[in-house]
């Protein structure tokens, strides 16, 4: 596997791939839990959401390298 992604003769780290994709699940899951009213059993939303993404980064990461093997 390669560490980089080739887009028109630009190289960009795959590791900004995976991030967007997180992102974007992530976007989604608080979406999610504002409509849910998840939010008002949170102390700190915003470290929430980080600890949010960080473990969504994680698993897509875990799961793009069980995928290759």
């Amino acid at each position: 596997m390669s560490g980089e992604i080739n887009i028109y003769g630009v190289f960009v780290p795959s590791v900004l791939g995976w991030m967007l994709i997180a992102f974007a699940i992530t976007t989604g899951l608080r979406m999610l839990l504002g409509r849910s009213g998840f939010y008002r059993l949170v102390w700190h939303r915003s470290l929430f959401n980080l600890a949010l993404y960080v473990i969504v980064l994680g698993g897509t990461v875990s799961l793009i390298h069980w995928l290759q093997s």
